[in-house]
């Protein structure tokens, strides 16, 4: 323990110095015997979180690769507390999703037991034509990404209420206004209705969504412009942390 604890303080003795510090002023800095230092820094550049360069040592990859992930993570936290707050704000449970690599990613969501999301009982990538979430996503591709999606998962009925072929869905994105919400009722699960707020983030497609129990619906426009709103007054801030 006590190695690790004082190569952890040369690891941030090192992150204070961006132009790189020599093995003696970092043995000073961190008042560790001046062989003991070498030892240890000797050891954080084989493992690659120092590299050496001229005398002077700089973090290495490794040690980017740590910063990078807790970064990630800072990121991700600031989205789920930001779903959290909405989830309580509103009354309704919240998702994140995102369009990746040709795919339909739910990437948070936010719940409590008196207000359950929806359960997924079909994959929600192979069913993106049923669900506000999916269709949200697939009207801001263009119209290549969206043929090669729906080429790969083919509409198809799951409940009565489904959209019920290719093209009526296509006519439906494509009437669908670029910042326009998407309402869905009962298309993905009986006893549901959803609605999904497209969410620029550069070429990226991304939307924040809602659900409540169709013997609700009567909520859900006001709890989507209510979302709109508190979407639109955090957006500068958060426009970093959803591309997560």
């Amino acid at each position: 323990m006590g190695s690790v604890q004082r190569a952890m303080r040369l690891l941030e003795s090192v992150a204070e110095h961006a132009h790189g510090a020599p093995a003696k002023q970092l043995a000073r800095e961190t008042g560790l015997a001046l062989p003991t230092a070498y030892h240890l820094l000797r050891t954080l550049v084989h493992e690659g979180y120092l590299r050496r360069d001229k005398g002077l040592f700089f973090l290495g990859e490794a040690a980017e690769r740590l910063s990078s992930s807790g970064a990630q993570q800072k990121r991700r936290s600031t989205v789920v507390e930001a779903l959290a707050h909405w989830r309580d704000l509103i009354g309704v449970p919240v998702y994140y999703a995102q369009y990746r690599d040709g795919e339909i990613e739910v990437l948070c969501v936010s719940d409590t037991p008196g207000n359950p999301a929806v359960e997924e009982w079909a994959d929600f990538r192979e069913t993106g034509h049923a669900h506000a979430i999916g269709q949200c996503l697939l009207a801001q591709l263009d119209e290549e990404a969206r043929r090669d999606h729906l080429d790969r998962y083919p509409v198809q009925s799951i409940t009565p209420y489904t959209v019920r072929d290719h093209h009526s869905l296509v006519r439906r994105l494509e009437r669908t206004g670029r910042m326009e919400p998407v309402i869905e009722r009962q298309e993905y699960a009986l006893g549901t209705v959803c609605a999904a707020i497209p969410i620029t983030l550069g070429n990226a497609a991304a939307t924040m969504a809602i659900s409540l129990p169709a013997h609700q619906a009567d909520r859900l426009p006001a709890a989507t412009q209510q979302l709109q709103e508190e979407i639109g007054r955090l957006m500068g801030s958060l426009a970093i942390s959803i591309s997560i």
